[in-house]
């Protein structure tokens, strides 16, 4: 895959995904949003890639929305933010609803929309020096399109109370309010990242896609009877496909399942 702001690179069942624009800290601008969805598509549809991870190359992972982006946003009509904004809108739905595990690799800062981004993901490791920021209101705006992601990622008070004082929330206050959930030493994030991706991928592919829907089902659902019978309903299925009898007699038999190389 050959972009303009991004690097892919796959090594066995794990692609990296690196926003690479340095020199304007990852900032995120209209081709950026874009390619990033479009990769994920991609992504998704090879086989061969079973876990996906966001990275940023450079200092920081990434420093939000662009300026020179925001500076055309100001001329905008109506209709033309109503459409911009769905860029943002779409690019983070992709990267939510994508059916393999996510993992955001997150170093340095992670500002507005890069906080967002590594709410979309499904695993967030970051280093003991980052720093994330929910900015919007010291310029004015407010955190809109990010909002489903951070708030489900960080919790309603939490996010109250940063969406609103836009105060910095450092590596280890971001991990203590589960918003990160591995928190690295210096120098050894590749390391984690890695430990979580092999982790992931000892996992059948259609669990692994049918558990991902399975929590963003149950998690926004009351406790009952409807619930209970579906979930059961789901397991029933789910033991009768050919992965999960594989699994089932790969653990019986004390052998690796066929999706372990």
């Amino acid at each position: 895959m050959s972009f303009q702001n991004l690097e892919v690179e796959i090594q066995g069942p794990v692609a990296t995904v690196w926003l690479n624009r340095p020199t304007v800290r990852n900032a995120l601008d209209e081709v950026l949003l874009s390619e990033i969805t479009q990769a994920v598509k991609r992504l998704e549809q090879d086989d061969a890639v079973r876990v996906l991870v966001l990275g940023g190359r450079g200092k920081v992972f990434c420093a939000g929305a662009d300026l020179n982006w925001m500076k055309r946003m100001a001329g905008y009509s109506d209709e033309q933010n109503q459409a911009d904004a769905m860029g943002l809108a779409t690019m983070l739905k992709t990267l939510h609803r994508v059916s393999k595990p996510t993992i955001a690799r997150v170093h340095g800062a992670a500002v507005a929309g890069g906080m967002g981004l590594a709410a979309a993901c499904d695993v967030v490791v970051a280093e003991p020096t980052a720093e994330f920021c929910l900015s919007e209101v010291r310029i004015g705006l407010i955190p809109s399109t990010i909002s489903p992601y951070v708030i489900q990622a960080l919790g309603v008070q939490a996010s109250k109370r940063y969406m609103l004082t836009a105060e910095s929330i450092s590596a280890q206050e971001a991990h203590r309010l589960g918003f990160v959930q591995a928190l690295c030493e210096e120098g050894s994030i590749d390391a984690a990242v890695a430990q979580i991706s092999q982790a992931l991928v000892a996992g059948g592919p259609r669990a692994l896609d049918q558990t991902k829907a399975l929590i963003n089902t149950v998690a926004n659902r009351s406790l009952n009877d409807e619930l209970i019978k579906e979930t059961a309903g789901l397991i029933a299925k789910v033991r009768a496909s050919s992965e999960g009898r594989e699994g089932v007699s790969s653990f019986l038999e004390k052998r690796k399942p066929a999706w372990v190389s």
